[in-house]
């Protein structure tokens, strides 16, 4: 009898458990979520966000913008949110945030989530942004043009500028499998900043040098957005701090389904 109740007892427990993660995008409401890459990366970045969103029952989707003009990557967003079957959070970082400022006024999204991103506002672009609060690797040539105008980051410079709390190793496969960006895209005027009209989190990585963090308080400030620091944290936030950026994405879809 007692092994048969311990028995019942462990698969209580383990049907318990196997429930859980559901439980959160349940409570949440909003279980869509919308991952966005930026510039000289890709969408594999996001792997372990994903691992955490998907393990608390999230439906997640990643977005591999071309990065040939802004006006693609944005309908590389919006062609994504239109796959969504309900109101979604959306998430970028870097360059991805100017796509997603202008992106997100798309009835779909119900939240935005700017990682170590850029927030421009109406008439506004990165690049001249930028200025306001130069980062390190703006003045350090590191970033590099083709013949036919994209842009990149030397690879020997990229672990330094771009990836400093990841190993070199990690540093070295991002760095050749960046995917280059046009130059004129860090130049594309916002029009109507999606961040004006819903509610928006950012997470500030505390030592980035690829945008300055005290631009990334500038922009949370500006836009009133709940804000997160990662102490020491750079650039590749999203990369080496899944787990505080999953967490700031799923308070997004907590807050805006109250």
């Amino acid at each position: 009898m007692f092994n048969r109740f311990a028995v019942f007892t462990t698969m209580l427990c383990a049907a318990a458990l196997s429930s859980a993660p559901n439980l959160q995008a349940q409570k949440s409401g909003v279980k869509n979520i919308v991952l966005v890459h930026g510039a000289w990366a890709d969408g594999s970045g996001w792997r372990g966000v994903y691992d955490n969103l998907v393990r608390d029952g999230f439906n997640v989707s990643i977005v591999q913008e071309p990065e040939t003009t802004f006006q693609d990557d944005v309908t590389a967003v919006k062609r994504v949110l239109a796959l969504q079957d309900g109101p979604s959070i959306l998430v970028a970082h870097s360059y991805g945030g100017a796509v997603i400022t202008e992106a997100g006024t798309d009835p779909s999204v119900a939240g935005l989530v700017y990682v170590a991103a850029h927030m421009p506002d109406a008439g506004e672009n990165e690049a001249d942004d930028g200025k306001r609060f130069p980062s390190d690797l703006s003045k350090s040539g590191a970033i590099k043009k083709t013949a036919d105008g994209f842009t990149y980051l030397d690879p020997t410079q990229f672990h330094e500028y771009f990836a400093a709390d990841l190993s070199a190793e990690q540093a070295a496969f991002m760095a050749r499998s960046q995917v280059l960006n046009a130059a004129d895209n860090f130049k594309a005027v916002i029009t109507r900043p999606a961040w004006r009209e819903k509610p928006s989190w950012m997470v500030v990585a505390g030592a980035d040098r690829t945008i300055n963090p005290d631009l990334e308080r500038f922009y949370a400030k500006r836009a009133h957005s709940h804000t997160v620091e990662v102490a020491g944290a750079s650039h590749s936030v999203y990369v080496s701090h899944p787990k505080e950026v999953a967490e700031v994405i799923e308070s997004a879809a907590r807050a805006v389904s109250k």
